[in-house]
C-alpha cells in the first residue's frame, strides 16, 4: 500500500490534462473520450450488472493461476466480495466503455474475465464487435456467463483456459485484435510474457490496455520495458492503466494523463 501511495503522488506530480498534450491523436482521445461527460444510457446497464453481483451473497471456489498453469491459490469467496474488491470500479468501467465506443474495435480480447464487470463494458462499447474473454477459474467464468446473458450481451465468447497455454496454441494462426484488455496476472513475468506472445496479433490501429501498472515495483518495471519496446509508439499512463498504441506514423511519445 505504501508503494502505491508513493507511486500515486509521483503520478500526480508528473500528470497533465488535455492542456499539456501536443499530440493531435492523444489530444482528441483525451478531450473526446477520457473527458467525455455525456451520461450514456449504457451506464445504467453497467450499474445494474454491478449491483446484481454486489447483492449476491453466495460463495464459490475461486482458483487463481500464476504464469504457466501452476495453481497458486484456491479458496472460497463470496461473490459480492469479489465484485467489490477484484472487479473494475464504476468509474473505470465507464471509461473502458468510452474507449471502446471511441475506437469501435471489431475484435476484442480480454485477459481475465473474473465476474465479467469489465467484459460488460467492452461489449456495450461496441455491440457489433467480436469479444473473446479468457478466464482460468471455471466458477467465476460461470457466474460471468450467467450475468452477461441476463443483460443480453451476446457478442462474447467465454473461454476457460490458462492464458499462456492459450496464446501458444493460437499463435500458429494469430488473430488480429483491435483492442486487448490485460487484467489477468499482475506480475512482471506474466505481463511481459503475454505482451511478447501477443505482438503477432497487432495491427497499426491496435489498442492495448494494461491494468495495474503501478501495482508493484515489478509491474512498474514491466511497464517501462513495454514503453521502450521498438514496436510501441505511444503510451498513456493513467495510473490505474497503461494504454499502448502501435501507430507507425506517430513519433515515439509517452504521456501521463489524469482521468
Amino acid at each position: 500500500m505504501l508503494f502505491q501511495i508513493k507511486s500515486y503522488l509521483k503520478f500526480l506530480w508528473n500528470s497533465k490534462n488535455e492542456h499539456g498534450v501536443h499530440s493531435p491523436f492523444v489530444f482528441d482521445l483525451v478531450t473526446n473520450c477520457f473527458y467525455d461527460k455525456k451520461k450514456y444510457p449504457e451506464y445504467r446497464i453497467l450499474k445494474d450488472y454491478r449491483n446484481s453481483l454486489l447483492q449476491n451473497k453466495n460463495f464459490i471456489e475461486v482458483t487463481d493461476f500464476g504464469a504457466g498453469s501452476k495453481v497458486f491459490k484456491s479458496n472460497k469467496r463470496q461473490i459480492s466480495k469479489i465484485a467489490q474488491t477484484a472487479g473494475i470500479s464504476t468509474k473505470r468501467a465507464e471509461l473502458l466503455f468510452r474507449i471502446v465506443n471511441y475506437f469501435q474495435p471489431d475484435s476484442i480480447l480480454e485477459i481475465g474475465t473474473s465476474l465479467g464487470l469489465a467484459t460488460s463494458a467492452l461489449s456495450l462499447g461496441n455491440p457489433k464487435s467480436k469479444i473473446e474473454t479468457l478466464e482460468g477459474c471455471l466458477n467465476t467464468m460461470t457466474i460471468a456467463k450467467k450475468q452477461l446473458q441476463l443483460q443480453n450481451l451476446n457478442n462474447i465468447e467465454l473461454i476457460n483456459t490458462e492464458f499462456s497455454n492459450y496464446f501458444k496454441t493460437n499463435n500458429a494462426q494469430p488473430t488480429t485484435h483491435n483492442l486487448i484488455y490485460f487484467d489477468g496476472n499482475h506480475s512482471k513475468k506474466a505481463t511481459l510474457e503475454y505482451f511478447e506472445q501477443l505482438l503477432s496479433t497487432i495491427s497499426n490501429d491496435s489498442v492495448w490496455i494494461l491494468d495495474d501498472i503501478h501495482w508493484s515495483l515489478e509491474m512498474e518495471i514491466a511497464w517501462k520495458i513495454i514503453q521502450n519496446h521498438p514496436k510501441v509508439k505511444v503510451t498513456i499512463d493513467t495510473f490505474q492503466w497503461g494504454i499502448v498504441f502501435f501507430r507507425t506514423e506517430q513519433e515515439k511519445e509517452h504521456f501521463v494523463i489524469r482521468t
